[in-house]
């Protein structure tokens, strides 16, 4: 075997991982650097997570640029070009998805460091998640596109699809209409801001929270740590309630049947103080009234304020089981009571010989009786 055709190729590989080796080391160091200087932003932290596909990408391209001078496998140079084709555009699609990534990423943390509107994170946030997936999405397509084209047989394929490209188009349509109808009720979401991730909404008389906010479905988190995944042409078609839009604070309210001799007045200084123990209560409502009343009972209603719907359920639950606790100690009196002694049995019935003896008892009945006569 000639010691060329063996010596030749190990040289440009073992040059090939040297530089890729070096560069992909200069480029951690200069990121780090920048990391270092610029701790306002996390952009070159998240840049360094793009070290691998940058040393795959530029290994890749220094090798097809030299295989054939190399003579690497020259019996098989068709065969190596596209494999090094291939991976080339695999790389580069991972090197262009992790930068978007690091870029999508960075300015949401910088955006949410600078705005103290919640629901305006909140906002941004959705939209830049979704805007990540559509590019992912349209990256990997073209990549796959890409790789297809590099085979002869597939381009022939592609001149035949493009010659009925009309006929497919419809078919694609009609077969995607519920897929599209996703995909634009997700893009109509991210913009039109009427659902961000972190809102609280009830939907089919379920309350959670969103979670996660993609290009076809939606999911929402309840309070018991359940999953509900929905279509997001869901959120653009049906009514839901969102206890988040125009701003997280809420206002709850709490009930009570109690009797109609409830101390009313230290009842609301009770319920000013309990709220001032509870540190979920943002200060804005409290105020106590009797709403109804009934031949038994009268319904007290008290109204409270927090700053999120987790937060005003909290103060909720407080506030009823303090102030029954507090009822039951010192007013007593005030708990409904259920009257629970026989009724008085009803006269017996009157006869004759009852009549005959009370009107005799009667003297001024009996005297004009005797005078008249």
């Amino acid at each position: 075997m000639d010691t060329d055709t063996v010596l030749r190729p190990a040289l440009v590989v073992g040059g090939v991982l040297a530089v890729t080796l070096l560069a992909g080391g200069l480029l951690d160091l200069l990121l780090r650097r920048a990391d270092a200087r610029h701790g306002e932003t996390p952009l070159w932290g998240l840049l360094r997570h793009c070290r691998t596909p940058f040393r795959l990408t530029l290994a890749t391209t220094l090798l097809y640029g030299s295989y054939r001078e190399a003579r690497i496998l020259p019996a098989h140079g068709g065969a190596v070009g596209r494999a090094l084709t291939l991976v080339l555009i695999g790389s580069a699609s991972w090197l262009l998805v992790r930068i978007a990534t690091a870029v999508v990423d960075s300015t949401y943390v910088r955006y949410a460091l600078r705005t103290p509107d919640e629901a305006r994170v909140r906002r941004v946030r959705t939209q830049v998640t979704l805007i990540h997936r559509v590019v992912t999405a349209a990256v990997v397509v073209i990549a796959a596109g890409a790789m297809l084209l590099t085979f002869p047989a597939m381009r022939t394929v592609g001149a035949s699809l493009l010659a009925s490209a009309g006929i497919i188009g419809i078919v694609a349509g009609i077969a995607a209409q519920s897929l599209l109808g996703n995909l634009f009720a997700g893009l109509q979401i991210a913009f039109g801001d009427t659902v961000r991730i972190g809102d609280t909404v009830v939907v089919d008389r379920e309350w959670g929270t969103v979670e996660e906010i993609t290009l076809t479905f939606l999911v929402v988190r309840t309070w018991d740590e359940r999953r509900i995944t929905m279509p997001v042409s869901y959120f653009t078609s049906k009514p839901y309630e969102n206890w988040s839009r125009g701003g997280a604070e809420m206002t709850g309210t709490v009930f009570w049947h109690l009797d109609h001799s409830t101390p009313l007045e230290p009842m609301r200084e009770q319920l000013r103080q309990i709220l001032k123990e509870v540190p979920e209560w943002d200060g804005r409502t409290a105020d106590l009234a009797v709403t109804d009343t009934t031949p038994h009972t009268i319904q007290v209603r008290a109204v409270v304020s927090a700053g999120n719907a987790s937060d005003i359920w909290t103060v909720r639950c407080a506030v009823r089981e303090r102030m029954i606790a507090w009822l039951a100690d010192r007013h007593p009196y005030a708990l409904p009571r259920i009257a629970t002694s026989p009724a008085p049995a009803p006269p017996p019935p009157r006869t004759a010989r009852d009549d005959d003896a009370a009107d005799a008892a009667d003297p001024v009945d009996g005297a004009g009786t005797t005078g008249s006569g």
